[in-house]
């Protein structure tokens, strides 16, 4: 599948080392005006080559808008966008083209399909979220202009660096304890200056061994109406990990107290309401992560998603090749050592798109 939504609805095309990747948005109410420049900030969050922990790859991942807009205002017809590559080298895949590179879909690509672009992996890269971020910064927008709704996600995990606190502008209470952002907690996208720094320490010491980590991404959905989400197979929850766990080296998702909850009584665990002084129905806790039943209940969804250590590593590995045959497969090529810092507004994007299919499922097709 290459298209993902039923209302709201991407289909994204497009290879790491072809002309460029694309996305087509299908589903978006006329009327809609968007903000161009924060479609770019967003591809500029996820572009190669901002700083030395991450593929040095040069892109300057530029969109063009194709159809659908007239004067920057949606008009209901199918949006297109393009980012055209501008830094493939697709000789550094050259000595991978019969080789199966350990953890890579190039094994299982080829036995499906009977062949595979073994140039950066082709569909398999996580270039082609590049049509995921394009689709999640414009139901982003929707859904701020729509009902409010907001997306921040950070990394709170690099390899055994863990970080439990929340950003500032999550937790206003916590405001004032908060140092100003560091050039650590740019880099690696962690609010914590202390465990920011701690993280960079842990992906450099990776690069320069020539190996690789994973981590975790946090993310917080806030100002989520009340009633989004279906009952039974189409939970709020179920649709959010499944866009997660579509995420390229994406292993692992949970909501709320997630497998912590596991080791708590109901006594304990149980999200008791009360009604707030604007005569809204709150919960006191929010172990639920905001969705009980399948269903928003109006509190902040909150999540985690686990990534696994980059696959290719600068290290020697033992293989086979498409004929079967033991080979040592040689690491090369421009690769991220930790994919998690530029895999937040990816997790964003995501979170954006399952919750603007769910708002349109209830809400209309006009904004």
């Amino acid at each position: 599948m290459n298209s993902f939504g039923r209302i709201f609805k991407i289909t994204s095309f497009g290879e790491s080392h072809g002309a460029g990747i694309g996305v087509v948005i299908d589903g978006c109410p006329a009327g809609l005006a968007l903000d161009l420049e924060a479609i770019q900030y967003e591809l500029d969050r996820r572009k190669p080559g901002q700083n030395r922990l991450m593929t040095q790859r040069k892109e300057s991942d530029t969109f063009e808008v194709l159809s659908g807009l007239v004067e920057n205002v949606t008009s209901g017809a199918p949006m297109a966008f393009l980012v055209r590559n501008e830094d493939q080298r697709s000789t550094d895949y050259a000595h991978i083209a019969q080789q199966f590179r350990p953890s890579h879909a190039d094994y299982t690509y080829f036995a499906k399909y009977g062949i595979r672009d073994h140039r950066g992996g082709g569909r398999s890269s996580a270039r082609e979220t590049i049509a995921r971020v394009i689709g999640g910064a414009v139901a982003r927008q929707l859904l701020a202009q729509a009902c409010g709704m907001r997306f921040q996600a950070w990394v709170s995990a690099v390899g055994q660096v863990t970080w439990e606190g929340r950003p500032a502008s999550e937790a206003p209470s916590e405001a004032g304890e908060h140092s100003p952002v560091s050039q650590d907690s740019e880099m690696v996208r962690c609010p914590d200056p202390v465990a920011a720094t701690q993280m960079v320490s842990a992906i450099d010491a990776a690069r320069k061994d020539g190996d690789s980590l994973g981590g975790i991404i946090s993310c917080s959905i806030q100002g989520v109406p009340v009633g989004l989400g279906e009952p039974v197979f189409d939970k709020v929850h179920a649709l959010l990990g499944y866009a997660m766990l579509g995420i390229n080296a994406v292993k692992g998702f949970e909501l709320g107290s997630g497998f912590a909850g596991s080791q708590q009584r109901g006594s304990t665990h149980n999200d008791a309401f009360y009604t707030d002084q604007d005569g809204r129905t709150r919960t006191r806790t929010n172990n639920s992560g905001g969705i009980q039943g399948g269903i928003s209940n109006g509190e902040e969804i909150y999540f985690r998603v686990a990534f696994k250590p980059t696959s290719t590593i600068m290290k020697d590995q033992e293989s086979i090749d498409d004929a079967g045959e033991s080979v040592v497969l040689k690491g090369k090529g421009r690769h991220d050592p930790c994919v998690v810092p530029r895999a937040v507004p990816i997790v964003e994007a995501m979170a954006a798109l399952v919750m603007a299919d769910l708002w349109l499922r209830g809400r209309g097709s006009r904004v």
